[in-house]
């Protein structure tokens, strides 16, 4: 969820700094196989590898690997009684392997192309070859299968899917859509707020997302809605969120949710049958009450449904 912010900051050239690449997880971790950090030389971050636990030790490399100009490879065992440090001091249980890099020369070159794709939408790999004699190559590859990290006639691949943030589009602007738009920024959706009211869309109330005003066919036409985006219907007006929903249905986005009580929902379908990417009522039954829970229960849901979707990618590709 960190790659977007992470290319824009090598885009705007903004100073020396250093990849962090979790490469292996062995046993639990805080974060899968994949996750990135940024580090900067003036001490800025961007991203995380462990819940706060790693991030000063591996700061303390940056200057050397910048200095060096070379890539360094660390590992942490935090299993309790193998580690005397990390283990005793974390105990999550898990084995990591980190790639640092600095950012220049070949990764930055390679990393600047890979801004111009991925900010436009589309996912690539990033693929790193260490030939025998310890040098790094790099390229970007079309979308694919990410595998373990491998050796094959001495040169070992490690690749990084590189994906844009998914995009959720509330629609309904009012106190719900404040708490979640915020809620779902924080974990990495790029948040649109559409509603046919213009003074509910005020970049006083929502200053960091892009705001549509219009009704649903405006809107729907000029977000270009498709099979990646994540919608929720939370304007609480019926006809107004039927006129949504009949729009969004043959579009198929990844998930759509419906706020609401069962007999709401029941008048929004009618005779129409429920496709597996609506979910409704939107959320997790945690009881929730008021604008803020209600946005927790929808965003640990969007958390859950999005992990899903993604292991499905996966999986269809694999297949």
């Amino acid at each position: 969820m960190e790659t977007e912010s992470i290319l824009r900051y090598v885009q705007k050239e903004e100073g020396m700094a250093v990849l962090a690449s979790l490469v292996s997880v062995r046993g639990h971790a805080y974060r899968k196989s994949g996750a990135m950090m940024l580090m900067a030389a003036d001490g800025h971050r961007i991203g995380s590898i462990s819940p706060g636990c790693l991030e000063a030790d591996l700061a303390a490399r940056v200057p050397r690997i910048l200095e060096r100009g070379r890539f360094e490879w660390v590992s942490y065992n935090t299993e309790p009684g193998v580690d005397p440090i990390w283990g005793e001091e974390m105990g999550c249980g898990g084995e990591l392997v980190i790639l640092l890099e600095p950012i220049e020369g070949r990764l930055q070159a390679v990393l600047l192309d890979a801004a111009k794709i991925v900010l436009q939408g589309t996912a690539v790999r990033l693929v790193r070859e260490l030939r025998p004699d310890q040098e790094m190559d790099y390229r970007l590859e079309e979308d694919g299968p990410i595998q373990d990290s491998v050796a094959r006639q001495g040169v070992f691949f490690y690749a990084t899917r590189l994906a844009p943030s998914r995009r959720l589009i509330i629609f309904g602007a009012g106190e719900e859509a404040a708490a979640l738009e915020a809620m779902a920024r924080s974990i990495g959706f790029a948040t649109v707020v559409a509603d046919w009211r213009e003074d509910w869309c005020s970049r006083e109330r929502f200053p960091l997302a892009r705001t549509v005003v219009g009704d649903a066919g405006r809107i729907v036409e000029e977000l270009r809605i498709g099979i990646r985006d994540y919608v929720i219907l939370a304007s609480h007006h019926l006809r107004r969120d039927r006129e949504m929903l009949q729009r969004l249905l043959p579009l198929q986005p990844e998930y759509v949710g419906v706020i609401g009580s069962a007999r709401r929902i029941g008048l929004l379908f009618g005779e129409l049958p429920i496709p597996d990417f609506v979910d409704a009522p939107a959320g997790l039954p945690i009881g929730a009450e008021g604008a803020a829970e209600i946005a927790v229960s929808i965003a640990a849901r969007l958390v859950k449904w999005k992990s899903g979707a993604e292991a499905a990618v996966r999986e269809r590709r694999h297949a």
